[in-house]
């Protein structure tokens, strides 16, 4: 099994010491926090925002509801999906009697 791997990332000026399991792991983490301080920096420039714990929510809520728009529309293709399956196999079905 392989070790783990301390790194630092820096979100919104801050450092955070991490532990992660691998490469992969790892890219993921600075990749995050990267978009993290992308969006930071977008908030900061666009708004009248004093505090960074105000900007940080911001983020959260966005990243948060990014999820969960995702998760409404994958079951609505999903439903989708199941409608034109089901339509299909009606068709073949028909056909085939």
């Amino acid at each position: 099994m392989a070790e783990s791997l301390k790194i630092k990332v820096t979100i919104a000026g801050r450092v955070y010491p991490l532990v992660v399991r691998n490469e992969v792991e790892e890219e993921g983490m600075r990749k995050a926090a990267n978009k993290i301080n992308e969006l930071v920096a977008k908030f900061e420039k666009n708004y009248a925002v004093n505090d960074k714990q105000d900007v940080l929510s911001m983020c959260a809520l966005q990243f948060a509801s990014l999820v969960e728009i995702n998760a409404i529309q994958d079951k609505e293709d999903t439903i989708e999906a199941e409608k034109k399956l089901n339509k299909i196999s009606e068709l073949l079905s028909n056909h085939l009697d």
